[in-house]
């Protein structure tokens, strides 16, 4: 199975975007007749035939539909703070896709080593996950927000912060309650400062462990998206 995506689908002839069709094409060397399929991140999956075989233009006809592939009845929205070493921020995209999650927020905190990001490469890192894991949802990454306003402003059934010390015990699998979505807060290789920790506490935020040991900010995030789509299994 070869999935395609195009986030706007709106009549059943398509013509592929350049970079897909050349992948289409050249890559994987498909030919007149032969059957695709293409998502719109949106939950749509279309079975379609490749009716002109061009690198640079391929014109697919849609020829089956389904709707709400894959959805489920909760969302996870991981709120972390991009590694300084930008390709372990692009491992964490690309493992949590593959997994399934549903938002994504990189958060600038009082100890982030990187304050600027390119969404469009990350975005990109995201749809390829997507398209390799066979998923007809995209997850939305956000722009990058300031602790204090992500979580004055950001809101779901249970909102937790992934913090390392001693005080707080309680592990994500025993506190997280499954189909509820879900906020996590990850913060960056040095850690939440207290003063963050007691923000997102005051606003709702239960601090939870995900483990005895101390994880990578991108370890930490990737363990938080298995665990809770655990859970709803």
């Amino acid at each position: 199975m070869h999935l395609f995506y195009i986030p706007d689908i709106t009549t059943d002839i398509q013509l592929l975007p350049p970079e897909e069709s050349a992948h289409c094409i050249k890559v994987l060397r498909l030919k007149q007749g032969d059957i695709i399929y293409l998502t719109n991140g949106k939950g749509y999956l279309h079975k379609a035939e490749i009716v002109i075989d061009h690198p640079k233009k391929c014109i697919i006809n849609i020829v089956e539909t389904q709707q709400e592939v894959g959805k489920r009845d909760f969302n996870i929205h991981l709120a972390v703070a991009p590694t300084k070493n930008i390709n372990r921020f692009e491992w964490f995209l690309e493992k949590s896709t593959e997994i399934g999650i549903g938002d994504i927020t990189p958060l600038l905190c009082t100890h982030s080593e990187r304050k600027i990001i390119k969404p469009e490469r990350l975005n990109k890192v995201i749809t390829a996950a997507m398209k390799q894991s066979l998923k007809a949802y995209h997850p939305k990454l956000n722009e990058m927000m300031s602790f204090e306003k992500f979580t004055q402003t950001t809101e779901a059934d249970q909102k937790f912060i992934a913090y390392c010390s001693e005080t707080y015990t309680h592990h994500l699998k025993d506190k997280y309650t499954k189909g509820k979505d879900v906020i996590v807060l990850i913060g960056p290789e040095g850690d939440f400062s207290p003063d963050e920790v007691e923000t997102a506490i005051n606003y709702g935020y239960e601090p939870i462990r995900l483990g005895p040991s101390r994880l990578r900010t991108e370890t930490a995030a990737v363990v938080v998206c298995h665990t809770v789509n655990l859970v709803n299994e």
